[in-house]
């Protein structure tokens, strides 16, 4: 199983399920260039003596984060994966200081999240090489089936599963629970009905942590656990598994279809389910055309004004769209802005077999009768 493992992974995004099937015009990401770099002596993947060797660095970073952007570009993605390149540095008198400007500063926050996720990898990355992780998955228990769960929820209580989020913070809202424990939290979910949870882990911005996950795994909770963080990298999928997870998040608005492509076959050879999120028309019609998706998430909330509309669901589901998910026999997920059964009924009557919820439920002070208010009946029983 290890060496399967190895062999599916090769530095970051440039992926080998055999030997020699390496995608053609598919160029390393600029995580791997950063990797070479700072085994060559520097740490941020540049080079700052013209005259050294090193410099080629430099000229094979800037092909590549073009190249990059020009893919991005074709497939309708505005988030830019590239972290900070940090501003030009001026100098008046002895005195030096930046100045920031649209090249290096963060358009809005996912794109805020991705820069400073990429970093946060790289340096993880170093302290859990993939050969550590491999060996821990190849002990750990099979994973449970995150699909499954969902379609018996569907099927018993005729009401789209629930895949109830454990949160305690986000980007716009702040912290939403202050009496926060993440194992009471999951079993007042699971006892509530929950067929699955999702679990933050990003600590900077939702104030979630892997410790969370674990701790949630070995506390007896049966639900599949669906680890909701934001992969840039393929590395993040081993650690997930190795962590207790049984699903994953995988952002459209950030992923290249390749990435995605590669990325879904990965979780499959270890075990993990692939929730591909979506926001738009464009993001959904990119990844209806990639084979074997089987999850697919609707995100109603607006990436740029973080402004949320229920009506995006129903939107995403009409015609041609709808009608491909239905003969792919996609599961749809309903996510963001769903707070009183009215709302659980307008997506559920637009296609919608499952939901993800998170602030609506978590800042009850009893999450069980969050989730009966919810969907305006007790759906444990």
């Amino acid at each position: 199983m290890e060496s399967m493992m190895m062999s599916a992974f090769s530095l970051n995004h440039t992926f080998k399920l055999r030997p020699s099937s390496t995608p053609i015009n598919y160029r390393p990401s600029l995580s791997c260039l950063r990797l070479k770099a700072q085994q060559s002596g520097t740490t941020d993947g540049t080079t700052t003596d013209v005259s050294s060797s090193d410099s080629k660095v430099d000229v094979t970073d800037f092909k590549v984060r073009n190249s990059q952007e020009e893919i991005s570009a074709t497939q309708g993605i505005k988030i830019r994966r590239r972290p900070p390149t940090g501003p030009p540095t001026h100098y008046v008198g002895p005195f030096q200081f930046r100045l920031q400007n649209e090249g290096n500063t963060p358009r809005n926050i996912l794109e805020e999240i991705v820069w400073n996720k990429d970093v946060e990898v790289a340096q993880m990355k170093s302290k859990k090489p993939l050969h550590t992780l491999s060996k821990v998955i190849k002990e750990a228990p099979p994973t449970k089936d995150f699909i499954g769960a969902l379609k018996a929820s569907y099927s018993r209580t005729g009401m789209p599963a629930l895949i109830a989020e454990v949160k305690k913070a986000s980007p716009s809202r702040g912290v939403i629970r202050e009496d926060f424990d993440p194992v009471e939290i999951a079993k007042a979910y699971e006892k509530g009905g929950a067929a699955c949870l999702s679990v933050l882990t990003d600590a900077k911005y939702f104030q979630g942590s892997f410790e969370n996950l674990e701790a949630i795994r070995k506390s007896g909770v049966t639900c599949p656990l669906l680890c909701k963080e934001f992969i840039v990298d393929a590395w993040q999928l081993y650690y997930a598994r190795a962590k207790g997870a049984d699903a994953v998040l995988l952002i459209a608005a950030v992923l290249q279809d390749l990435d995605i492509k590669y990325m879904t076959k990965i979780c499959k050879l270890i075990g993990l389910t692939a929730l591909v999120e979506v926001h738009d028309e464009n993001e959904m019609d990119r990844i209806l055309a990639i084979d074997g998706i089987e999850l697919i998430g609707i995100n109603n909330r607006n990436l740029e004004t973080f402004e949320v509309d229920i009506s995006n669901t129903k939107k995403l589901l009409e015609g041609e769209r709808g009608d491909k998910i239905r003969q792919k026999n996609i599961i749809v997920v309903g996510e963001s802005g769903l707070f009183t059964p009215d709302d659980v009924s307008y997506v559920q009557e637009a296609g919608v077999k499952a939901i993800l919820v998170g602030e609506s439920i978590v800042k009850q002070k009893d999450p069980t009768k969050g989730i009966a208010e919810l969907f305006g009946k007790d759906i444990s029983a």
